[in-house]
């Protein structure tokens, strides 16, 4: 069976740079683009962080395309600075990007990617969800081009993780979680319900680090600010694997539990406002629009994801060729023939 063709809309972020790692040492999946938003840092810190990660990755040729700077209509949270460090990529030192991300906007690049190839390529956002609303706003013939899309957000039976109720991905633009939520489109949701139980621990770091690699120095020290967190405010001694955990849906589904409901965003205004709900009881009488991952076998994927990182000891992505996009051979990616930095 060939790989399943992904592009990634991210707001990179520490869990974002380890979907890339998982993504690249998956044989199941063809990463083919990185769209970039605000969220857990500000749009220049992600976008940096997309190209930085992808070259120390030695799969620069990978187009990235910059997104949203802002929320559609609330205002940016303060910083997420304090979870995964001043730049995003807690203790690590990546060099400046030798690329840059391609001309066109993230927006008119998913909708050129999509409307090219319809159901085709499946999109994962793992991030806030600007871009891919306003990708729906722009052109609404997208939600038929997308052959699906899986979504890191929302907390539906547990807790949130930025408010006591709300989620960050979902809090950080609810209304564009909610154009995207009853859109259409085949939605896969992975809620902190299901996150919280994939626990990447200080012992697995250990592990990991036994064996001479710069890939698993990255892990180290992408999440020590990230699991300092965690241990001061949650009083564990690891941290989440949030983001990783969508590629489950292709490289493990066996590990997800899956139910079909009706779930929505409340975008009232209120303290509730980003609180993620689904319709367990059937009382609105609207159909299911998505699939949600409300439980998983999570000490199984911790494996699964040490066990594909440490494949990639050697530096080297294993990265199928990719198809070149109209937006691609009009020459607007300034970063696929550079030379990419050394680890």
């Amino acid at each position: 069976m060939p790989p399943t063709r992904i592009i990634i809309d991210t707001d990179p972020g520490v869990d974002d740079a380890l979907t890339f790692l998982l993504a690249l040492a998956s044989p199941e999946i063809q990463l083919e683009a990185l769209t970039t938003v605000q969220g857990n840092v500000a749009i220049e810190k992600t976008t940096r962080n997309a190209l930085s990660v992808l070259e120390f990755l030695k799969a620069g040729d990978i187009p990235v395309a910059r997104g949203c700077s802002r929320p559609l209509v609330k205002a940016p949270h303060a910083s997420g600075e304090a979870v995964h460090g001043s730049g995003g990529m807690g203790r690590t030192n990546l060099p400046d990007p030798a690329s840059k991300p391609i001309e066109a906007h993230a927006i008119d690049y998913l909708i050129e990617r999509f409307m090219a190839e319809p159901k085709q390529i499946s999109l994962f956002a793992i991030g806030p969800l600007t871009n891919v609303a306003l990708a729906i706003r722009k052109e609404p013939r997208i939600v038929d081009a997308v052959r699906e899309l899986v979504i890191m957000g929302g907390a539906i039976r547990s807790g949130g993780n930025i408010t006591p109720l709300a989620e960050f991905n979902v809090h950080e633009d609810p209304h564009a979680a909610h154009i995207v939520f009853h859109s259409g489109i085949p939605i896969t949701l992975i809620p902190l319900d299901s996150t919280y139980k994939c626990l990447l621990t200080g012992d697995d770091i250990e592990r990991l680090n036994k064996i001479d690699s710069s890939i698993a120095r990255f892990v180290r020290d992408a999440t020590a600010d990230y699991m300092a967190f965690y241990l001061k405010y949650e009083g564990f001694n690891g941290c989440a694997l949030h983001d990783p955990l969508t590629l489950a849906a292709i490289i493990a589904p066996e590990l997800l539990t899956l139910e079909e409901h009706y779930v929505s965003v409340d975008i009232s205004g209120g303290v509730s406002t980003g609180k993620t709900y689904a319709d367990f009881m059937k009382v609105s009488k609207q159909p299911a629009n998505m699939k949600v991952a409300l439980d998983v076998k999570g000490r199984e994927f911790v494996e699964l994801f040490l066990e594909r990182i440490m494949s990639l000891r050697g530096g080297v992505a294993r990265i199928a060729p990719r198809r070149r996009s109209n937006l691609q051979a009009d020459g607007e990616i300034a970063s696929s023939r550079r030379s990419r930095s050394s680890q």
